[in-house]
């Protein structure tokens, strides 16, 4: 398949550009797969392929035949591996199956760490990243996105909440909170909170950062985090399926935005990608993944978010 590359200067810079991201994951075991995981949910209807949406892809996709799409499989409920650790299963790979489906597209699902999907992408490694990218405006310089969903930030703690933490930034002053390297979490959202503990005169928050969720989750059940910030809905899903260890604080979501499939701003999928996945918005098959993986009707979208992209 040919790919358009970026110059050797921008890759150089990507890593630092698209670091901040909003991706976070695994739980502390692997959680068990809901009736029917490896395949579509039960009952849901197959999403056709859409001629508009065909058409408008570039011709070296149509020759190929193929969609190679980047996750990292530590973000259960959206992308994890299965029970023989290579079969990648989850909401985002039904719903970029869906999305591959709509194009006349096999998809091929990659598995890769999470800090490097992005530049792998704009380097043409993959075609598009599903990993629960947050959309922010330093990652729109450099790749192309098309929103799916929408998510805001959660605090884990320990269940019976023994330091009191709730999503009232006062709580987290002088504590130990956990996050994904790389994430948005890590990044921009714990930085935020702790500055607001400077300035009310309390504490700095101790923000330490993990190479993965799992990770994270882990620090937070042996004690060496008082809480853990990531996805609300991940964070809710890891806790139901490490035997309730740990649960979300009480409180509102933090700064819930859009979460958006990433795509190689060279590659020119991105007006057949959008038509691809206003099809699966409207479709019966986007509300059942849902059901089928835990992830509640609140986050979802309408095909109107596309309207004026």
């Amino acid at each position: 398949m040919s790919h358009h590359r970026i110059p050797l200067i921008l890759a150089g810079a990507i890593a630092l550009a698209l670091s901040a991201s909003s991706c976070t994951a695994a739980s502390e075991a692997a959680p068990q797969n809901p009736a029917g995981a490896s395949g579509r949910a039960p009952g849901s209807p197959a999403v056709p392929a859409n001629d508009t949406a065909r058409g408008l892809l570039p011709e070296n996709y149509r020759s190929a035949g193929v969609l190679r799409v980047a996750s990292d499989p530590t973000y259960a409920p959206f992308e994890y591996f299965d029970t023989d650790n290579k079969t990648m299963i989850g909401w985002d790979v039904d719903f970029t199956d869906a999305v591959g489906a709509a194009l006349g597209l096999k998809v091929e699902h990659v598995a890769a760490s999470f800090d490097t999907i992005l530049p792998g992408l704009a380097s043409g490694k993959y075609d598009m990243a599903a990993s629960f990218f947050s959309v922010t405006p330093e990652r729109e310089k450099i790749v192309d996105f098309v929103q799916y969903i929408s998510s805001g930030s959660g605090v884990a703690v320990l269940a019976g909440n023994p330091k009191r933490i709730t999503m009232d930034f006062l709580t987290m002053c002088g504590k130990t909170l956990g996050a994904q390297k790389g994430s948005i979490q890590a990044m921009e959202v714990l930085p935020a909170f702790s500055a607001k503990c400077i300035e009310a005169g309390n504490a700095a928050v101790d923000i330490q950062s993990f190479p993965g969720q799992s990770d994270a989750n882990l620090a937070l059940v042996s004690g060496r985090v008082d809480g853990v910030v990531a996805d609300s809905v991940t964070l809710s899903y890891q806790g139901k399926h490490a035997n309730d260890k740990f649960v979300l604080a009480e409180g509102n979501d933090y700064n819930p935005e859009p979460i958006g499939l990433a795509l190689n701003k060279g590659s020119g999928l991105k007006a057949a990608v959008t038509e691809a996945v206003r099809e699966v918005l409207k479709s019966g098959h986007y509300p059942e993944i849902s059901e089928k993986w835990g992830v509640p009707a609140s986050v979802l979208v309408t095909a109107d978010v596309l309207a004026q992209k």
